[in-house]
């Protein structure tokens, strides 16, 4: 379970903070310049926000706005205390740019019939700088994370190039992009088995301590003691690895604080001609229509001989779970990963979808 970092109290503390990073304050200037600097630091405090805020306001009034920045966006659900965590990555392919610094506005509104709620403060908002070094058609990406509760959500996402004069009252053309996403934040704090988003990931990598819960926002895959390296590749060559991961939640407990979990990973190849299977085979899931079964991995147990003593799922501590399968083997293709989660004490189960597609010769 992540313990989430709170909003921040106002989105311009955070943009004074980027500014005042970008320019600095002289200390030797004088109380006069020191007031007139800190007056232009301030208008310049406005305007930028005040640019990101409309771009924001008009595309969620469905006004097309700038597009220099061709936005994507992906996320994932986590639980966290309190509510749901959201970290989520927006990735754009890097125009000619006039600027190496850019200035992305993210704002989280409550919807309810389709409609953001006109309302403040948001459940979210805050802005931050974003370095564009990669070169014209290069891919930048970038990775934060925010906590709200359950509820139905509506995100927009504003990108504009910071002026290469941090102080200068000019309001130069620059590119910008806009992105609306509406979001269906599940609820994980039930009694029911959850599993978080399966993730696939380049590598689960270990850390030597857990990250602390108020950087959480900008190093949002950090789980525990282990960061998942996430990736947007769906395809993958036969000489690599398919790795996933996923957290599970609320596990049952029975005396003496025992508790057992199995997955199991099943592998299916998209086949047209395939027929859905009417009922399980001995080993495996049966088969939908347009696919035909491959092959599993080895189940894997979550248990206190498994896991430790140390480990208690009664405290909400989840299970990180997970599977690396080579792919050498596996002619070129589309695929889907099933993957069955069963508490053994409660018999409950969750299963969960990774498609994904297999190339090379």
């Amino acid at each position: 379970m992540i313990t989430a970092v709170q909003p921040m109290n106002g989105i311009w503390i955070a943009l004074f903070a980027v500014l005042c990073g970008y320019g600095g304050l002289s200390t030797g200037a004088g109380a006069q310049g020191g007031r007139r600097l800190q007056d232009r630091i301030d208008e310049s405090m406005r305007r930028e926000g005040d640019a990101l805020a409309r771009m924001a306001d008009e595309a969620l009034a469905g006004r097309a706005g700038s597009a220099d920045f061709v936005l994507e966006w992906r996320n994932d659900f986590l639980k966290a205390r309190p509510g749901t965590f959201v970290p989520f990555t927006v990735s754009f392919t890097a125009p000619t740019l006039s600027s190496q610094r850019a200035l992305l506005y993210i704002r989280v509104e409550t919807r309810a019939f389709g409609r953001a709620k006109p309302s403040r403060p948001f459940a979210y908002e805050t802005i931050f700088p974003v370095q564009l070094e990669a070169a014209p058609g290069e891919t930048v990406s970038v990775t934060r994370g925010f906590a709200v509760p359950t509820g139905r959500y509506r995100v927009v996402v504003a990108l504009r190039e910071s002026p290469e004069d941090r102080l200068g009252e000019a309001e130069t053309s620059r590119k910008a992009g806009v992105l609306v996403r509406d979001l269906d934040v599940p609820d994980f704090w039930t009694d029911d088995l959850a599993t978080s988003t399966v993730m696939l990931a380049s590598r689960v990598q270990p850390l030597s301590a857990p990250v602390p819960a108020d950087e959480l926002d900008e190093d949002p895959y950090a789980v525990g003691s282990n960061r998942i390296l996430v990736t947007r590749e769906r395809s993958f060559g036969r000489d690599q690895e398919l790795i996933v991961a996923f957290l599970i939640y609320n596990l049952s407990v029975g005396p003496d604080k025992h508790y057992d979990a199995q997955v199991d990973y099943h592998l299916y190849r998209k086949d047209p001609g395939g027929q859905a299977t009417p009922g399980p085979a001995l080993d495996h899931p049966p088969a939908r229509a347009g696919e035909r079964y491959v092959t599993r991995t080895n189940p894997q147990r979550f248990n206190p001989s498994m896991m430790g003593a140390q480990f208690d799922p009664a405290a909400g501590t989840p299970v990180l779970a997970g599977q690396g399968i080579l792919l050498a083997g596996f002619d070129p293709g589309d695929y889907r990963l099933g993957i069955t989660v069963t508490d053994l004490l409660s018999r409950q189960t969750v299963t969960r979808d990774v498609v994904f597609t297999v190339t090379g010769s």
